[in-house]
């Protein structure tokens, strides 16, 4: 009851505040005082008496309480859960999860979210509660929370696929597919035989591929022509089995300019930048220029065989399967 009394107090002192404040007209500040009235009746309490003001007084004022509960992040709030939790907390956060699973499965994604919250609150250190709130906060479009999320399981948990797994369809959805395709590359290392994995990273990686042949050449996550045998997908014994194409392609390749470019591209080294995937499109971008300068009616046809191959593979996409823990 002390407790109650405070919070009783508390409310008080703010009501007060506000009618002290001069921002209400008098018929707001004469419902404010019949509300003070009927507070202090009820609960015995008042904020003039000094015995109540040392029983019941708290350091900071309501509004303030308030704010800094609004301001703080619930990883700080998990952060404070510095001991285990009790048998009876655990059982009673199983039961929210069960709860929020059922919502995930009426499509009540909103309602799982808050299950899900509240089993976190009970017990901060169950990876599972945090993985199935990710879901709940990537089927709401809430994708970056779906990834701090996975993160924070993770940190529980660090071999728990799952996280990894959710954590690549957040990052696909935002359509960060290099960070995607690492997600579910940990996922399978963890977890070698979960074809969902499997078919997730190699969507991941066809979305990389995709990316590549947009900045004008196909290449694959880890660079270079050699993983790809080549220009990647592009059957060449249809397209150079016309003698006009192989002429126009030998002309472009006797350019000095575009010899270097080439050299550069098979050796996954790119000069004018730092290596990696994004120097690789760069230079990719740069080949397709020179190309394009150099003969634009080969670039045109290379372009129209690609785009009719990308768009047989984009068939074959699959959306990535999500999964529950029960």
């Amino acid at each position: 009851m002390a407790d109650v009394n405070k919070l009783v107090f508390s409310i008080l002192k703010f009501l007060e505040d506000q009618k002290k404040s001069g921002q209400l007209d008098d018929e707001a500040a004469e419902s404010l005082e019949v509300a003070v009235q009927c507070l202090e009746q009820v609960y015995k309490i008042n904020t003039a008496d000094e015995e109540c003001v040392r029983k019941f007084s708290v350091p900071q004022n309501l509004l303030d309480i308030f704010n800094a509960q609004l301001n703080e992040t619930e990883s700080d709030l998990a952060s404070l859960s510095l001991h285990e939790a009790t048998p009876e907390q655990k059982e009673e956060a199983e039961k929210l999860k069960n709860k929020g699973n059922d919502f995930m499965k009426s499509e009540k994604f909103s309602d799982a979210l808050e299950s899900y919250s509240q089993a976190i609150r009970l017990d901060a250190r169950n990876a599972v509660y945090f993985c199935n709130r990710a879901a709940a906060y990537s089927k709401l479009n809430k994708h970056q929370q779906a990834i701090e999320d996975c993160n924070r399981a993770l940190a529980i948990d660090p071999s728990y696929s799952k996280a990894y797994g959710r954590m690549g369809i957040a990052f696909t959805a935002l359509e960060d597919h290099e960070s995607a395709f690492e997600c579910y590359r940990k996922a399978l290392e963890l977890d070698p035989d979960n074809q969902s994995y499997q078919n997730n990273l190699e969507i991941a990686e066809q979305k990389l591929k995709e990316a590549a042949v947009q900045a004008g050449f196909n290449a694959g996550p880890a660079g270079g022509l050699g993983a790809l045998g080549g220009l990647g997908n592009l059957d060449f014994s249809s397209l150079f089995s016309d003698p006009n194409i192989v002429n126009m392609a030998t002309t472009m390749m006797s350019n000095p300019q575009v010899q270097q470019m080439m050299a550069s591209l098979v050796s996954g080294s790119n000069p004018t930048s730092g290596g990696g995937l994004s120097s690789l499109l760069q230079a990719s971008q740069q080949m397709a220029s020179q190309m394009q300068q150099a003969n634009p009616e080969l670039v045109q046809h290379l372009r129209e065989h690609m785009r009719g191959q990308n768009q047989g593979s984009n068939n074959n996409t699959q959306d990535p399967p999500e999964g529950r823990d029960v």
